[in-house]
């Protein structure tokens, strides 16, 4: 097999989590361009229908699925309504996470109900989503979780989510030992991008992000793009990742 002809996901199924929007999107329409069909899923049902029809659009099969990834029932009938709408399941991506309230705060002011959410939507989701789509998938099948940066350093004033993603490393790397050589398990940890929930957070304008770059010091000197992240994703749901588990990619202009 040519070394391009590694990259492509051509007979792949895959289900994306929160890919209404942001990442998620890039992350599925680039699945799809890489030739896979990809069920869509998040909680707003015109928002996935409208990623779905972009999948199609690229001449792959493109489904969406309103799911709330809160909910274990739902997240094991979204794995089981992906492998009858595809036929088949062989990549999962949890990407869908963040804050409700996207309010930044110190541990020690943290409400109860915003540390259960957090930990729900952002670890034990990601658990549950691989669970479900392990026991629909074969030989040489892939799961990949979106982490973050925030899981390697302090994070001030986004300690749940911090802890959760740190929380999603280690659960990918036990998975990926469970998992082989059946089943190859990794995630992306995403450096600062500038979606509609981070610039929400962090009470930034688009004017303000030249010096907002600076001020974090990204050796790159730019922010992240959500196709960043696609990249990444595409290349260890393929072929050429063959050899490829239990890591964390970090893709961060550096940082």
């Amino acid at each position: 097999m040519a070394i391009l002809d590694k990259f492509r996901l051509d007979g792949h199924a895959a289900v994306v989590t929160g890919a209404g929007r942001g990442i998620g999107r890039a992350i599925a329409l680039g699945l799809a361009e890489a030739g896979a069909d990809v069920v869509v899923s998040a909680r707003r049902t015109h928002e996935i229908e409208a990623v779905a029809q972009e999948v199609r659009d690229r001449g792959r099969k493109g489904v969406a699925i309103t799911a709330d990834m809160l909910d274990m029932k739902q997240i094991d009938h979204l794995a089981a309504e992906a492998e009858r709408a595809l036929g088949k399941l062989t990549i999962w991506v949890s990407n869908a996470g963040g804050a409700d309230d996207r309010v930044a705060r110190n541990l020690v002011d943290v409400p109860e109900y915003q540390w259960d959410f957090q930990d729900g939507l952002n670890l034990k989701a990601v658990w549950a989503g691989g669970v479900a789509a392990a026991k629909r998938m074969g030989e040489g099948a892939s799961i990949v979780n979106i982490s973050s940066i925030a899981a390697f350093k302090p994070s001030p004033g986004n300690g749940p989510y911090a802890v959760a993603k740190a929380g999603v490393n280690s659960l990918t790397r036990t998975m990926a030992v469970e998992l082989a050589p059946k089943i190859r398990v990794n995630a992306v940890a995403p450096g600062p991008i500038p979606t509609e929930v981070f610039m929400e957070f962090l009470k930034l304008t688009e004017d303000m992000l030249p010096a907002f770059t600076k001020q974090i010091g990204v050796p790159m000197q730019r922010l992240g793009r959500e196709e960043d992240i696609a990249g990444a994703v595409v290349y260890l749901c393929s072929p050429a990742a063959s050899w490829v588990t239990g890591e964390i990619i970090t893709v961060s202009g550096g940082m």
